[in-house]
């Protein structure tokens, strides 16, 4: 282990800073992508760069870049980051404690006149809760057509993009390839309630779950909810919520750690006295393994034809929306479990649950990720907390996993 501490009354400071931008009247902060709020706190960040002494710009995507040399130019950059933009009246601590911790890393190397062997560069991703819109485009996952798709705010994502000072017409020109890179890490808050229930310091990422969504429509008819007899009907909402029940059912007798959850039901007509013509919902489902999802997705469209035969209606199924899982890299997650323990603190292998920017990364460069205990397990709402032990901790994991990596990887060039 190194004599290097990470500066704690100064992160928190910053954190606290930072959680004003944006804050509504009830205590919460929306700095939602490309809002005023998110330009705004786009500026504090570049400022908090600009003061550990780095070297600033936007690229072409609208991500926010500080740099500090390396001795050996020869040798790729060594990323840190996450993103400050937040989720309609969300958190102070998603993402925030990423971005500003990483600088608050490189801040203490240059104070005390530590020099890497590698460049290292402290990201802000540009509209991670918005669709990973700026670590896609990093990776060169950003098509064109997408520029067009319309962003909270009133304007297309190309707008939103320039206007937090990226080029829409040349996104391309942000994209990095897998030989550009030595490798990423990522800061993050768990976001769930694993490590305080269990009482640990620090999580070690194994990987970032994949996501798909299904659109499920069942379809009956819709009738006079006085007049047509309870043995004449064909109510689309008992053969939806009987499948909602058997998702719940399913999902729970198979072992792992894969979650399913339908968050969205629209009923047709929607009103009192019309029995349901049709329901619509979406079906969610995560783990790392695209092999598991699929493997739960066909028993479940077994039980949906159940459901929908049991109560006369028909019912129809499509994948609209899919992001694969992605392992993080094992070396990385040795040295953060080494890091870890050398600081006394107690840690334990765990996937992500949610999504993050680290996720495309892997695609490029070896990744790893450090989580720490959400109180609560609570995020993206105004309650959303870690406490400053916590942030100091593993702020001072990353500094020393990013010490470690640095000695360690990537020296070929």
């Amino acid at each position: 282990m190194t004599d290097l501490q990470i500066n704690g009354d100064r992160l928190h400071n910053n954190l606290k800073q930072l959680a004003h931008i944006g804050r509504t009247a009830d205590g919460a902060i929306s700095r939602v992508a490309f809002s005023d709020a998110d330009i705004e706190g786009r500026v504090f960040v570049k400022e908090m760069m600009q003061r550990a002494g780095l070297s600033v710009h936007v690229d072409a995507v609208g991500n926010i870049l500080g740099r500090r040399d390396g001795m050996d130019g020869t040798l790729r950059p060594i990323l840190m980051g996450s993103h400050v933009d937040t989720v309609p009246n969300g958190g102070a601590y998603d993402g925030a404690l990423g971005v500003l911790g990483a600088i608050e890393v490189v801040q203490s190397l240059a104070e005390n006149q530590y020099e890497t062997q590698h460049p290292i560069e402290a990201v802000a991703w540009s509209d991670e809760e918005g669709g990973l819109s700026g670590s896609r485009g990093f990776v060169g996952d950003l098509s064109e057509a997408e520029l067009d798709l319309a962003v909270p705010g009133g304007f297309r994502l190309g707008e939103g993009i320039n206007r937090v000072g990226g080029n829409a017409e040349r996104v391309g020109d942000a994209t990095r390839s897998p030989s550009a890179i030595a490798a990423y890490l990522e800061l993050h808050v768990e976001q769930g309630g694993k490590l305080e229930a269990e009482g640990i310091d620090i999580g070690v990422v194994t990987g970032i779950v994949g996501i798909r969504h299904y659109a499920v429509t069942l379809t009956g008819t819709p009738n006079h909810a006085g007049t047509t007899p309870m043995d004449q009907r064909k109510n689309a909402l008992l053969g939806g919520c009987e499948f909602v029940l058997a998702i719940d059912r399913v999902i729970r007798s198979i072992k792992g750690t894969h979650v399913g959850t339908v968050g969205e039901l629209t009923v047709q007509p929607g009103v009192p006295n019309v029995i349901p013509g049709e329901v619509q919902l979406t079906v969610e489902l995560r783990d790392l393994g695209t092999e598991k999802v699929e493997h739960i997705w066909r028993i479940l469209t077994s039980e949906l034809e159940v459901c929908a035969a049991k109560h006369g209606v028909v019912s129809d199924s499509a994948i609209v929306h899919s992001v694969t899982g992605v392992v993080t890299d094992r070396g990385i997650q040795d040295v953060i479990t080494a890091a870890a323990s050398g600081l006394g603190l107690s840690n334990c292998l765990m996937p992500s649950g949610a999504g993050h920017d680290a996720q495309n990364l892997a695609r490029i460069a070896p990744t790893g990720m450090v989580f720490v205990p959400s109180v609560g397990g609570v995020s993206h709402t105004r309650d959303e907390y870690t406490t400053p032990e916590d942030v100091e901790h593993g702020t001072q994991v990353l500094l020393e996993t990013l010490l470690r990596v640095d000695k360690d990887i990537g020296h070929g060039g």
